[in-house]
């Protein structure tokens, strides 16, 4: 999450209140040294930030090798990014049938994060030729302005006539959102153009922080559908099998009960 930068306030000591049952000199000359080894703190912080900075960057840079090869790979799998949305709890509840629709022609999702990290990142995603909008990538970008407020800015989508998501109201949810949600979903494409909050973007954080380090484990996450439709398959054969084996006792009982009425004393 992009923060806005925060600094320390200077300690107005003299307008410090102290309790009167300790000495005001002794007060005031400790807080002056609490106030000096706080700064120490501060500095050592500060320090451990800009090192552990260094090292993010290093390991980023390693790092990318490894995201271009799996983005190779990706790419000879059909609708992965697609299915990796749609079995993301927290991104389905955001599609609609027809986003839906439209990201079967996402080919590739990349996230870049800036140089000093802390700054921002940008996501891009690439689309095939489809019959929803104009753009081949289409990117939103995260960073802090010249104040070190979070801000975003992404790129205009070019609708094709009579296509644009953001302006249907009503999308039918998909199966995914129907089970978490009751009300009809905005459009996922909205997200492009929402600025409101650039410094709790949730869209933005789940995709960088939870899909893009892996996206493989949602690609994977089994079908509910097929699942409870295995379950009660399952159930359905349990049944079976007891209703056979009631029906064996029942014989049995039967059996039991004609030997007893022939038996001669």
């Amino acid at each position: 999450m992009l923060q806005r930068r925060w600094r320390r306030p200077c300690c107005a000591l003299h307008k410090l209140i102290v309790p009167r049952r300790f000495g005001k000199k002794e007060q005031q000359e400790a807080i002056e040294h609490i106030d000096e080894v706080q700064n120490e703190i501060d500095r050592l912080n500060e320090q451990a930030s800009e090192e552990i900075l260094k090292v993010e960057q290093k390991y980023n840079k390693l790092r990318q090798p490894f995201f271009q090869k799996r983005s190779d790979l990706i790419a000879k799998i059909p609708n992965f990014w697609v299915t990796t949305f749609v079995n993301h709890p927290q991104v389905s509840a955001l599609l609609g049938e027809e986003d839906e629709e439209a990201l079967h022609y996402l080919t590739r999702v990349e996230v870049t994060e800036f140089e000093d990290i802390k700054s921002g990142y940008r996501i891009d995603f690439y689309f095939d030729e489809n019959p929803y909008f104009e753009n081949k990538i289409l990117s939103k970008e995260f960073h802090l302005n010249e104040s070190g407020d979070p801000s975003s800015k992404s790129t205009e989508i070019k609708w094709k006539a009579g296509k644009d998501l953001t302006k249907r109201a009503g999308q039918t949810p998909n199966k995914a959102g129907k089970k978490r949600q009751h009300e009809e979903p905005e459009s996922f494409f909205t997200w492009f153009t929402d600025h409101s909050d650039a410094g709790a973007d949730e869209l933005g954080e789940v995709v960088k922080d939870d899909i893009w380090p892996n996206p493989l484990q949602y690609y994977l996450v089994p079908d509910m559908d097929d699942e409870e439709g295995e379950g009660e398959d399952d159930e359905e054969e349990g049944l079976e099998d007891i209703d056979e084996e009631g029906d064996e006792d029942e014989g049995e009982e039967d059996d039991d009960e004609e030997g007893e009425d022939g038996e001669v004393w």
